[in-house]
């Protein structure tokens, strides 16, 4: 009646589960509303989920509807955070694009934790169409999933609280910052640098950089942590320090600022978050990026917007234009302009 089947990908950090209902109209009448078929659990990062399916809808209020909803099934002591996507796929075994929905980043607090979607799929839209094949349907749910950090130690939080004793000083548009050299020389070779470079007592000026972003970075040195940021600012700030991540040879940061980014992917970003993943070698959000683009309407529309998408894409991830060009673009001369990039950066 109804079977699930589970695949990996990216190193066991992202996984997709594809629910095939073969019986449609018999799970419907069987499962009332607020009632569910719940999947085995299925591992993706290093915590296990659960996906679920409600043919007649999750609550009271969307009886008319499909619902779906993700759960995390494993005990945490910290919030896990992860990206998700629900889609219907049509006989093709391809996403029917007004049936999709990508979720960005969520925290997952608790055993059993689950965000969804309770009105996913109108039902009269699905009976009255050519998705439902021989009676049966599959929705498709990727789950993307950062592994669990390694515990840090409490050493940062007690290097912090010694900032009275800096004995260097830097200045930034304006704004004095003061540190230790020997934190800074131990924590970046970059920062050693400038340092060695200064005169004793001199106050180091650094261009190039936003006060309260060099502020974030000094931050970070002295306790592997990011400060609390303002949601709509978090997005721009992780741009700013992933550059200063780079500059100042601080790998650590730099995987923080491309998680964050990773969650702000969508149709307005692409093209941008793609150029910061190839500019800094960024193998996490260039994933993020390609698993997003990988949906062909999301690439139509980001493409509409963005003539240099195209560039970006045949010098990051050639295999994706490949595909571009096989399923997505009918038109002659774009197909030979596609070629052509393809040509040109093979």
């Amino acid at each position: 009646m109804a079977t699930f089947t589970c695949s990996s990908a990216t190193g066991g950090v992202t996984s997709h589960i594809m629910l095939n209902v073969d019986r449609y109209w018999q799970i419907k009448e069987q499962l009332p509303n607020g009632e569910c078929i719940r999947s085995p659990s299925f591992k993706a990062g290093d915590y296990f989920w659960r996906f679920s399916y409600y043919p007649n809808g999750a609550c009271l209020s969307c009886p008319d509807h499909i619902s779906v909803f993700l759960a995390l099934d494993s005990r945490v002591t910290r919030p896990v955070t992860a990206r998700f996507r629900f889609c219907l796929l049509d006989r093709d075994g391809e996403p029917v694009p007004d049936q999709s929905l990508s979720v960005a980043a969520r925290q997952f607090s608790a055993f059993g934790a689950g965000f969804g979607c309770g009105e996913f799929i109108l039902k009269d839209f699905l009976e009255a169409s050519e998705h439902l094949v021989d009676g049966g349907i599959t929705i498709r749910c990727d789950v993307s999933a950062q592994m669990a950090p390694t515990p840090r130690c409490g050493l940062p939080r007690h290097l912090h609280r010694v900032l009275p004793a800096a004995d260097v000083a830097f200045q930034v548009r304006g704004e004095t910052f003061s540190a230790h050299r020997c934190v800074l020389a131990a924590r970046s070779p970059a920062f050693e640098a400038e340092i060695l470079c200064a005169t004793a007592g001199d106050c180091i000026r650094i261009d190039g950089m936003p006060a309260q972003v060099f502020e974030a970075l000094l931050h970070f040195i002295y306790t592997d942590s990011l400060p609390g940021m303002i949601e709509e600012e978090e997005s721009a700030m992780a741009e700013h320090l992933l550059a200063a991540a780079d500059r100042f040879d601080l790998p650590v940061l730099k995987l923080m600022c491309e998680e964050i980014l990773s969650g702000y992917v969508d149709e307005n970003t692409a093209a941008k978050m793609l150029s910061l993943a190839e500019q800094y070698r960024c193998q996490m959000l260039m994933e993020a990026c390609v698993e997003f683009l990988e949906h062909h309407p999301a690439l139509d529309a980001v493409m509409a917007s963005d003539d240099d998408l195209l560039e970006h894409v045949a010098s990051s991830c050639p295999a994706l234009l490949n595909e571009v060009l096989a399923d997505w673009c009918d038109d002659e001369s774009i197909q030979e302009d596609l070629v052509i990039l393809l040509e040109r950066n093979c």
